[in-house]
């Protein structure tokens, strides 16, 4: 993880299919311990999540790492689903090509 975590989130679900994860329905720290399922999130200081993790039934199912350039563009995304090899996903912007 490329930036420091300074806050963390909890969430029931996601809506859509780019990255970073949007994540919806926030759900208070001690609402999840009565929950299946749910992501809990961590953000940097600027807002930016940089790491998501989907919990079912008290084990990680995938996470998400996220990694921003200086203008605080998402870079690249490492997702991790359960036993599986990492797949790295990279993004140029457009100003890059």
């Amino acid at each position: 993880m490329a930036s420091n975590p300074t806050n963390t989130r909890y969430f029931l679900t996601y809506h859509g299919v780019a990255l970073p994860l949007s994540l919806s329905v926030e759900l208070e720290p001690g609402a999840v311990v009565h929950r299946g399922t749910y992501f809990k999130a961590y953000y940097d200081d600027r807002g930016r999540m940089v790491r998501c993790e989907k919990f079912v039934y008290g084990e990680i199912e995938f996470e998400h790492d996220y990694e921003y350039d200086t203008a605080g563009r998402l870079q690249q995304a490492r997702i991790t689903h359960a036993d599986e090899e990492p797949q790295l996903v990279s993004f140029q912007s457009r100003l890059d090509s």
